[in-house]
């Protein structure tokens, strides 16, 4: 789907990649005091009280309760799982890594296109998916971008499995990123951005209320703690998933997915600057072929053609 005529989408694509890029320095402050599914749970219920209000003053609610299942379930593999799953690998790795493999969106997003949608890649692409995938795992086997053990936590433990569990956490988000972009495209195309951003707030907090509850800390989080996730839930959640659903209609699914390029852009300098976190020439030169191998997976960068 191309951009629509008189509606330029760069304004949008940028906003929506600085305010991504800026989710995981808040999520991290967040996370500390929270816990991994309190803070993802927090972020999407604030997220839904944010936007359902506009939802129906925008007389959408029908919509809404049309296609309440397909969107509730979009939410879920769109929200719920991702928001947690970096929330818990912002515990033991650093917001520029985490931002980085959070990258591999459109390569898992061309993959599950391939299998579930037969939008078969030429070789071009399928060389892009290699390349891409072969960068993921030459960053996974560096130290740099890994955290300390948290206080009191066993640090043997943290030091073989934290950040090991963290790394597969990213990517099974980017997993359930890619899988609901196609999702989207093929049962929720011609619903207002609205409707969608909305409906898939609301799943994603049903999905996580009961682990939230469980894991609820012991020790009342503080204001910092709240301000962060206020902010990620209003601005990283509820705008942004407006933003992107409004790109997936105006630029199409595969240029939508893209905004990822510029997301580590953001996240590493708002960690260099506010979180003190080092940016090595290492995940500086895998993120570089990340980005080369998703440019070719995705068609925008080709080699030759078929």
């Amino acid at each position: 789907m191309s951009a629509a005529p008189g509606r330029p989408w760069y304004p949008e694509f940028i906003l929506l990649a600085a305010l991504w890029g800026s989710s995981f320095l808040f999520t991290r402050l967040a996370v500390v005091e929270f816990g991994a599914l309190p803070t993802a749970a927090v972020r999407v219920a604030i997220a839904s009280l944010f936007l359902l209000p506009l939802l129906l003053m925008r007389g959408h609610g029908p919509q809404l309760r049309q296609h309440w299942k397909a969107v509730f379930l979009v939410g879920l593999m769109n929200s719920g799982i991702p928001f947690a799953c970096f929330a818990f690998a912002l515990l033991y790795i650093t917001t520029g890594l985490s931002s980085i493999l959070n990258a591999t969106v459109p390569l898992f997003g061309a993959l599950v296109a391939w299998i579930w949608l037969k939008d078969r890649p030429d070789g071009s692409r399928i060389l892009g998916l290699v390349i891409g995938f072969a960068g993921v795992a030459l960053l996974a086997s560096d130290k740099a971008g890994l955290r300390p053990a948290p206080p009191g936590g066993p640090t043997g433990w943290t030091e073989t499995w934290g950040p090991t569990l963290a790394i597969a956490a990213c990517l099974l988000a980017t997993l359930c990123y890619g899988i609901s972009a196609s999702y989207t495209r093929r049962y929720l195309g011609g619903l207002p951005s609205l409707v969608t951003a909305t409906g898939s707030q609301i799943g994603a907090t049903l999905g996580l209320a009961l682990p939230a509850i469980l894991f609820w800390p012991a020790r009342t989080p503080g204001l910092t703690a709240w301000l962060a996730i206020l902010f990620v839930g209003v601005a990283c959640t509820g705008i942004a998933y407006v933003l992107y659903f409004r790109l997936i209609e105006s630029a199409g699914p595969a240029r939508a997915l893209t905004v990822t390029f510029l997301v580590p852009v953001f996240a590493l300098f708002y960690g260099g600057v506010f979180l003190g976190e080092s940016i090595t020439p290492w995940m500086i030169g895998c993120g570089a072929v990340i980005l080369v191998g998703t440019s070719l997976s995705t068609g925008m960068l080709k080699l030759w053609r078929t």
